[in-house]
């Protein structure tokens, strides 16, 4: 077993005792390992009184659908305030102890699967980050309610998900261009390349032709396969610099590839023109709210699909913490 783990374990167990409504809702099922353990470690270091105080609260977060790293971050300030309070504030801990000229991160695999994440990258590290991640993170549209670091995450998935592909550029030509002609090639982003230009490129990568139709590269698959080819998706990229859905500005690199009218339901095979590409967060919301989603077709042919407003007015979403803890506030 591992130390991290074993030391959630240890913590529970020591704790539980003092946790009646933890021990009972875990005991019942109704409550995940995962938030059981984050409470029992936020209430470690608190004496019989807050700590009662506290599950209530911290309880009263998970039940709201605060995630399980929310409430420990909650837990972690319950702990700072008391310590203010009752002037015991702790050494510095690892964190303050790093060297900070080397970016640093670590990694530790809780209970239920997950992974907590903490460290610190320097000046440079830390533009890279913003330069790959920020314009990944920004809202998907107005229905999207995720925060700011639900948003990082997805986008830091995206990316990781992505990566290990070797570099390539897409140049959009006709035959006649390769072969001397002086109509100008274009990049996927819609950016035109001389022609002169794009034969030079030519001259020194691979060139693969890319055939929008049927052809020799298999583009239409049909009922009998549910996931697009690479040959597909490389045809898609071209389609789609970005996501599908109206001004959603992930790119269509790091989009998965959508059936539009569904493969499940069986009204969309794996064809190239029955196919678009979205983001991973915008194709969960067409299969789940598909009465929010229009779908049309450019002059190009390719698919826009834009989100509709909800029939009833949308419940506001939980934003901070609740109330009944005012001096952990």
């Amino acid at each position: 077993m591992r130390e991290s783990r074993a030391k959630e374990r240890l913590t529970l167990a020591r704790q539980r005792h003092r946790l009646p409504q933890v021990a009972k809702r875990l005991a019942a099922g109704d409550l995940s390992y995962g938030y059981a353990t984050t409470v029992a470690d936020a209430v470690a270091r608190l004496n019989d009184a807050d700590c009662g105080q506290a599950e209530s609260t911290l309880l009263e977060m998970a039940d709201q659908g605060f995630s399980a790293g929310k409430v420990a971050a909650f837990g972690r300030r319950i702990r700072d305030v008391i310590a203010e309070r009752d002037g015991t504030e702790e050494a510095p801990d690892e964190d303050s102890k790093h060297r900070y000229d080397k970016s640093w991160i670590t990694t530790t695999r809780s209970l239920d699967g997950g992974r907590y994440i903490k460290g610190w990258l320097n000046p440079e590290d830390a533009a890279i980050w913003d330069g790959t991640l920020a314009p990944l993170a920004k809202p998907a549209g107005p229905e999207d309610h995720r925060d700011v670091s639900e948003r990082t995450a997805a986008a830091l998935s995206s990316v990781l998900s992505g990566g290990h592909k070797a570099t390539k550029v897409t140049v959009i030509c006709d035959l006649d261009t390769l072969t001397g002609g002086n109509a100008p090639a274009r990049l996927t982003d819609g950016t035109p390349i001389p022609a002169a230009q794009a034969r030079r490129i030519a001259l020194t990568a691979g060139v693969s032709p890319l055939l929008l139709g049927r052809g020799n590269t298999p583009l239409y698959l049909g009922y009998r396969e549910r996931f697009a080819s690479a040959a597909q998706r490389q045809v898609l990229e071209t389609l789609y610099p970005t996501c599908a859905v109206r001004e959603c500005e992930i790119p269509g690199t790091l989009c998965e590839v959508d059936h539009v009218e569904g493969w499940a339901l069986g009204n969309s095979p794996t064809d190239i023109d029955q196919l678009a590409l979205t983001c991973g967060w915008h194709n969960r919301f067409k299969h789940t709210r598909p009465d929010q989603i229009q779908i049309t077709k450019d002059e190009s042919g390719r698919y826009v699909y834009r989100l509709l407003p909800p029939r009833d007015a949308a419940v506001p979403r939980a934003t901070s913490p609740p109330s009944g803890f005012d001096w952990a506030a």
